[in-house]
């Protein structure tokens, strides 16, 4: 949905004085997006889950207390790494599906695939085998 002329004029508004008023977070906010932020947090959890096993590995013979530990960090790291992927995988399957066509011909996710599927199918499935 479109905004209108003077919802534009609003918003264009709103960007410049944040400009005006604080250049670096302005700045923060246009280069930060979903993307980025997701995965630095996916990549720091799989730096938490091998931290988790190297704990695990570690101190497991010598101390069950401090194996569990290792064992609850990498269990953290991976629910934090799957939120992630898939607000990542949300995010990128969204962006797919909806992309922006012209008006006969609407650019999808299924519009994309259907020739490959096709040739496929044709290759597949030959009756003169």
């Amino acid at each position: 949905m479109s905004l209108s002329e003077h919802e534009q004029r609003i918003l264009a508004e709103l960007e410049e004085s944040l400009v005006r008023e604080d250049p670096q977070f302005a700045e923060r906010v246009r280069s930060h997006t979903v993307y980025r932020h997701a995965g630095r947090q996916c990549k720091w959890a799989a730096l938490g889950f091998l931290a988790g096993l190297a704990v695990l590995v570690a101190f497991y013979s010598e101390s069950v207390l401090l194996g569990l530990v290792g064992v609850a960090m990498m269990f953290v790291s991976a629910v934090v790494f799957e939120r992630n992927l898939r607000r990542l995988g949300k995010a990128s399957w969204h962006d797919l599906t909806h992309a922006r066509g012209d008006a006969e011909q609407p650019a999808s996710l299924e519009h994309a695939l259907h020739d490959t599927r096709e040739w496929i199918r044709s290759h597949l499935f030959r009756r003169d085998r």
